[in-house]
């Protein structure tokens, strides 16, 4: 059975309207635009079952945008999905008020901050959200702060610890929260180590929490300074109250990590912090085969032979670098041999992953000015 004339009618007549975006609502049985002038809607009467009804609205909607009467066409939704979809038919996209077709816009790299507006007008999702502040031109157009406030205020109800993770980064980009609120973040993030990972994904610069610098020979760290190297440059951040705020972090989650989500998530912000001391990517080494490259490193070729040579003049460079080199390598290879089930969580799985947790913390304890040992 085709539409009623009344609501064939009205539809024709929204889509004559020149609406910028559409969405269905399908609770409502209701076709809702949106226009230069505001909202305009048609309430639907179907005259058979509701799904099917609606079918045939989409068929009718896609016809209109698209020349396509089968509704969101299978190779449009392959070619969205690949990111094939040209930039100049987004716009599209948003026209056709399927959630899929919304999906593939907010996540492809030519959205613009004005689609993101209609997008965002279409369907909002925390999970469009987070693709379209992944996005530069929106994070930096009218739209950023928008998302940015919807994910602020919808992170207590997140259940995924790498929502909340990645949400937390996204917000803490910069031109997104002023002082104030960030630092509000930073309290509530405390008893939760998913969001505190967010703060570590966002980098150590301007820390929210910074501690006293370490204490390091000056001469020592002048002298590293002038070897106009990465890992030195890296080595001098870490002393700072900034880098001494982000160790602590790291040190907290690990002290109970909650899951192995989690846990993974931290070493995988370890790796990218301290990836100067290895520039060949993960070593995926066990743990004693870790220590011993750690314990190897000045005697390899993984540093400039010339940050080498200002090392011998730190007294205590060579325990810094050995943590630096070992932290640099930790990955899921330490967890395997000792907790093979991926669902382990809580206190059993910090129980048996003890000697690795115990590992890090003893190189992170070093580079805070902690005992070599």
């Amino acid at each position: 059975m085709d539409l009623s004339h009344e609501d064939s009618l009205r539809l024709h007549v929204l889509l004559a309207s020149q609406p910028l975006a559409i969405r269905i609502d399908e609770g409502r049985m209701r076709v809702q635009g949106l226009t230069e002038r505001g909202e305009s809607s048609v309430q639907l009467n179907p005259n058979t079952a509701p799904e099917r009804y609606l079918r045939q609205v989409r068929e009718l909607i896609s016809g209109q945008v698209l020349g396509s009467p089968g509704g969101y066409p299978v190779y449009l939704s392959r070619w969205t999905r690949l990111g094939q979809m040209r930039d100049e038919s987004l716009a599209q996209l948003l026209l056709l008020g399927e959630p899929e077709a919304v999906v593939a816009a907010v996540g492809s790299p030519g959205l613009t901050d004005e689609l993101a507006h209609r997008a965002w007008w279409a369907m909002e999702e925390a999970s469009n959200a987070r693709r379209m502040l992944a996005n530069p031109r929106v994070r930096d157009g009218r739209m950023g702060p928008v998302l940015a406030e919807y994910l602020l205020q919808y992170l207590p109800f997140e259940t995924d610890s790498e929502a909340m993770m990645e949400s937390v980064r996204l917000i803490l980009q910069p031109g997104l929260l002023d002082a104030e609120r960030r630092a509000d973040l930073w309290r509530r993030s405390a008893r939760k180590p998913a969001w505190l990972v967010g703060f570590l994904r966002a980098g150590f610069d301007d820390w929210p929490e910074p501690i006293p610098a370490r204490v390091v020979h000056p001469e020592s760290l002048k002298s590293l300074l002038g070897a106009d190297d990465p890992v030195a440059h890296l080595f001098a951040r870490l002393q700072t109250p900034d880098g001494q705020g982000y160790l602590k972090t790291v040190a907290r989650i690990l002290d109970k990590p909650p899951n192995q989500e989690v846990l993974l998530a931290v070493l995988d912000c370890l790796r990218a912090t301290f990836a100067p001391l290895r520039p060949e990517g993960d070593p995926n080494l066990g743990l004693d085969a870790l220590s011993r490259d750690a314990e190897a490193v000045l005697s390899s070729n993984a540093l400039d032979p010339r940050l080498l040579e200002r090392m011998r003049d730190c007294s205590d460079c060579r325990h810094d670098l050995q943590a630096m080199r070992f932290l640099s390598g930790v990955g899921y290879a330490l967890i395997r041999p000792l907790l093979s089930d991926p669902t382990t969580q809580g206190t059993l799985m910090r129980r048996k992953l003890a000697p690795m947790l115990d590992a890090i913390l003893n190189r992170i304890d070093r580079l805070m000015g902690g005992s070599p040992g």
